[in-house]
């Protein structure tokens, strides 16, 4: 534990699979819920100078825990941290907003661009590191600035400062966002309406719903070799729809997704990741990597490995 008090609101010995919607793995050495950029500026402060890890826990919709936990501090943001604000034609979305409700917002306000973030299940801090896009719609094009937070203070930078490529920014875990700033346009709200419920309804007809998920598995590949296929058809053409490891599953609607069956452990959520990546590779000679963000110190299994030297970051789910 740090040998320097922690600021009032970081608790110890903190549970984090309640926290992720695929409801696996340990605790956090430390936990806090800031409500304001000046009390996460301290507590990222404290966690520097006690030589501490940041790990960022949004909606928790892409992220797995480590069994065996996270040593450092776990922060979900909350407070003002998470209020959504219309500004003209800007939209303000604390860094803890959860995007399909920012998403939401915008119908009543009459503002459009931000119709396919109804399906972007994260943060808009997460979305931001994790440059999530869906259905046609890019995060970078209605991006206008992003607030981020370090144990320095507060800055605001423009989006072509992040380093946006696929699914990825190049942001550190010891950034945290904690703001965003959208760039929409007037719409008509009822079209604006319309629009939201046809990308749920997208969104419903292919992807598994009502289950303990973390959304997609693996990031579709840039590679010759799958032929223009995603990943969820590479794994389905490879016979990994239902595939099974203790109490995880490939979903048998898509089977870029993992399901936890009642009782899986991270452990079990890796073993199955583990084998239908095998499968994919040995079936069409191409490594998938995963999308899912990890946090904490994780074991993969032997059959991981398959000669690459990719590895998964902690993340900003």
């Amino acid at each position: 534990m740090s040998a320097i008090e922690p600021p009032d609101a970081v608790i110890a010995d903190h549970p984090l699979d309640r926290l992720t919607t695929v409801r696996t793995g340990g605790s956090a050495e430390f936990f806090a819920r800031p409500e304001s950029e000046r009390e996460l500026v301290a507590q990222l402060d404290w966690a520097k100078r006690s030589g501490l890890d940041i790990g960022i826990v949004g909606s928790g919709s892409n992220l797995l825990v480590s069994d065996d936990g996270f040593c450092g501090l776990a922060i979900k943001l909350a407070g003002d941290l998470v209020a959504i604000e219309k500004h003209g034609d800007l939209l303000v979305c604390g860094g803890g907003t959860r995007l399909p409700s920012a998403a939401a917002k915008t119908a009543s306000w009459g503002l459009t661009g931000l119709e396919f973030g109804i399906n972007i299940p994260g943060t808009a801090g997460g979305a931001v590191r994790m440059n999530a896009n869906a259905y046609g719609g890019r995060l970078a094009d209605v991006i206008e600035s992003v607030r981020l937070a370090t144990s320095e203070g507060v800055n605001e930078v423009a989006p072509e400062s992040l380093g946006f490529s696929y699914r990825e920014s190049s942001l550190g875990p010891e950034q945290v966002v904690t703001s965003v700033s959208f760039r929409l346009s007037p719409g008509e709200p009822e079209r604006i309406r319309e629009r939201l419920a046809e990308m749920r309804a997208w969104r419903k007809d292919a992807q598994p719903s009502g289950i303990k998920t973390f959304g997609s598995t693996f990031k579709n590949p840039d590679d010759p070799r799958a032929d223009g296929m995603s990943s969820g058809q590479l794994l389905d053409a490879a016979g990994c729809r239902g595939l099974t490891a203790g109490q995880a599953r490939l979903s048998e609607k898509h089977a870029n997704f993992v399901e936890n069956m009642g009782g899986a452990s991270t452990a079990d959520v890796l073993a199955v990741m583990a084998a239908a990546r095998r499968r994919v590779f040995e079936k069409f000679e191409l490594v998938l990597e995963p999308e899912v963000q990890v946090l904490g110190d994780i074991s993969w299994p032997d059959d991981w490995d398959l000669g690459t030297d990719e590895a998964v970051e902690p993340g900003n789910g």
